[in-house]
C-alpha cells in the first residue's frame, strides 16, 4: 500500500476458521492496506463436520497483525435478533467501517419435506434478517467517501432448502442496496463463487464436482479472496447492484 493512501477498515462476517474463505478475503484485505473487524461463531462450527479450531481465530488475527494491519475478532451470534446490532457497537469504537463483507452463513442440509420450522427460522435469522440489519447499520454510520457491500451467496437449494432460500432472499436485498444506498456511495454486489474447497467436501464431493469445473480443479478460497478484493477496491466500486458468478465456469451453460 503507498504510504500516502489513508487506511481503511472492513468488517468481515464468518471468520472463524484459517482455513475458510472469510479468513482468505481477510488476507488479501489487510495486504491490500485495510485494518480488519472480523465476526466468528464456533457453536455454529461446532455443528458441522470440521468442528471447532479453537486456536484458528487466534492465529489468524496474529497473521493479519503481522502484514501491517489493526484487527479485531469479536463472537457474533447472528441467529439473536440483537447479535448484529451488538457486532455494529463494537465496529463504532474502532472507528468508521468503509467495507462490509458478509461471509458468515447457517447451512445444514434438509430438503422441502423434512425441513423444520426451527431450522428454517434459523437459516432466515442468520443468512437474511443478520445481513439486513448489518447493511443497514453499516450504511447509518458510512464515511463521507462512501463504501462496499458485498455478500457471498450460493444458488444450491435442492435438498438445501433453507439455505438456498434464505441466500436468495439475501440476494435481493444486497441488490436492493445499491439502489437505495448508491446516494450515500455505496457499492453493493453479491458473489457467488460456485463450490469452494474450504474443508466441507469429502473426497466423493470433491471428485464430483471437479469433475464438472471446466478448469479442471476446485475453487479455493484465495479464488474468492481476489474477486472480492477487486469488488471492495476503488477500481471495483463502479461494479454495483450486481449478482457476479466468479466460479470458473462452473455455472455456465447448466
Amino acid at each position: 500500500m503507498p504510504e500516502s493512501m489513508e487506511r481503511k477498515t472492513a468488517l468481515v462476517t464468518g471468520v472463524g476458521r484459517t482455513a475458510g474463505s472469510g479468513a482468505a478475503i481477510a488476507r488479501r484485505l489487510a495486504t491490500d492496506g485495510w485494518d480488519l473487524l472480523l465476526s466468528y461463531w464456533q457453536d455454529y462450527d461446532a455443528r458441522m463436520p470440521w468442528g471447532v479450531q479453537p486456536d484458528d481465530v487466534g492465529i489468524l488475527t496474529a497473521e493479519l497483525q503481522a502484514s501491517g494491519a489493526t484487527v479485531n475478532s469479536f463472537p457474533a451470534d447472528f441467529e439473536d435478533p440483537t447479535g448484529a446490532d451488538g457486532l455494529m457497537a463494537r465496529a463504532a469504537v474502532v472507528g468508521p467501517l468503509s467495507g462490509l463483507v458478509l461471509s458468515h452463513c447457517q447451512s445444514t442440509d434438509s430438503s422441502i419435506l423434512d425441513t423444520t420450522l426451527e431450522n428454517f427460522d434459523r437459516h432466515f435469522a442468520v443468512n437474511t434478517r443478520a445481513s439486513w440489519q448489518l447493511i443497514a447499520a453499516f450504511a447509518r454510520q458510512i464515511p463521507g467517501d462512501g463504501g462496499a457491500i458485498l455478500a457471498l451467496t450460493s444458488d444450491h437449494t435442492v435438498h438445501n432448502l433453507p439455505y438456498g432460500a434464505s441466500k436468495g432472499a439475501l440476494d435481493r436485498i444486497v441488490i436492493a442496496a445499491a439502489r437505495e444506498l448508491g446516494p450515500l456511495g455505496i457499492s453493493s454486489n453479491v458473489l457467488n463463487p460456485g463450490p469452494v474447497d474450504t474443508g466441507w467436501m469429502d473426497d466423493a464431493t470433491r471428485a464430483e464436482l471437479t469433475s464438472l469445473q471446466p478448469t479442471g480443479r476446485l475453487g479455493m478460497p484465495v479464488d474468492v479472496a481476489g474477486v472480492a478484493a477487486f469488488l471492495l477496491s476503488p477500481a471495483g466500486r463502479w461494479v454495483s447492484g450486481q449478482l457476479i458468478k466468479a466460479d470458473g465456469g462452473f455455472s455456465a451453460d447448466r
